[in-house]
């Protein structure tokens, strides 16, 4: 019954409106409204400050500014193996496996269209059918900026609105196309291993979602927007390197084409993740270095 209430819930509230109203005390400067809820949250989700850029709380200039705080140098180190592919985000493995028949696995009796996760551009999601995915969930108590799993090209941006569910096991569980359906980022990138998709999702009370490249992205106008790079607008990143942040928390999806990678046997639903650890292997056919 409290599963059912929370879904109706999801659907009934405005989304959108009561997001934008979060997005807009979590950038407050007020002192009296930020450094209270700061510390509270700190203190709520165990959040490790020492490993922050900044280890004072109160010292940032708004929640948002706390809440995608920067590490310290070192603290998240990426794995230099040869032909390793990288976890992007700190959070847990939310659901990871193949991509069959165009279709993606969000939990027990729900799946959702490949085809529409990434735009509805059949071009786009050709690159990926009967390929690889792994969706990274990113809890309150995370770090919340995206970084690159393999070095890569960026080649399009594609922003979808979309609804803003959470997503939670339980919204995964019970909301139908869930992350076909939220707002989300949809970065195409050029890899050594061919096509590389990285999707930030946005959910429930998450502010927006910025890019290294392009600032903040979301919330626009609701309607679909490509941003092609080539050119002298091209941007090339290497493994590890910052792609996006989320101001409150969501989830990040990684899409590989067929026979490009083999995810590490250590990572099924639930596992948790950090940045920068090795989250799989190119295969030899996958590494045209």
């Amino acid at each position: 019954m409290k599963d059912k209430l929370f879904i109706t819930f999801q659907y009934l509230v405005p989304q959108h409106l009561l997001s934008r109203a979060a997005g807009w005390l979590a950038n407050t400067p007020i002192s009296w409204i930020k450094n209270p809820f700061t510390r509270w949250f700190v203190k709520r989700y165990n959040i490790n400050m020492a490993e922050a850029a900044q280890t004072d709380p109160c010292a940032y200039a708004s929640f948002n500014d706390f809440f995608t705080r920067a590490l310290k140098d070192g603290a998240r180190p990426i794995c230099a193996e040869k032909n390793a592919v990288v976890c992007p985000a700190d959070g847990a493995i939310s659901q990871i496996g193949d991509i069959r028949h165009g279709r993606i696995f969000q939990a027990k009796g729900q799946d959702y269209s490949l085809l529409e996760l990434v735009g509805g551009r059949q071009e786009d999601a050709n690159g990926f059918d009967g390929g690889k995915f792994a969706v990274v969930y990113l809890s309150p108590r995370d770090y919340h900026r995206v970084h690159l799993p393999l070095a890569g090209k960026l080649t399009r941006m594609i922003h979808v609105p979309g609804d803003l569910f959470s997503v939670n096991d339980t919204t995964a569980e019970n909301v139908p196309r869930l992350f076909a359906r939220n707002e989300r980022v949809v970065c195409l990138f050029d890899t050594e291993a061919g096509p590389m998709a990285l999707i930030l999702v946005g959910a429930m009370i998450v502010a927006s979602i910025e890019t290294v490249w392009a600032g903040q992205v979301a919330p626009v106008p609701r309607t679909i927007k490509t941003t092609r790079y080539d050119g002298h607008d091209s941007f090339e990143f290497d493994t590890g390197d910052e792609i996006g942040r989320f101001k409150l928390g969501s989830t990040a999806i990684v899409l590989f084409g067929e026979n490009a990678i083999d995810w590490c046997e250590n990572y099924e639903a639930g596992t948790p993740t950090r940045m920068g650890e090795k989250l799989a292997t190119l295969t030899p056919s996958g590494d045209n270095s």
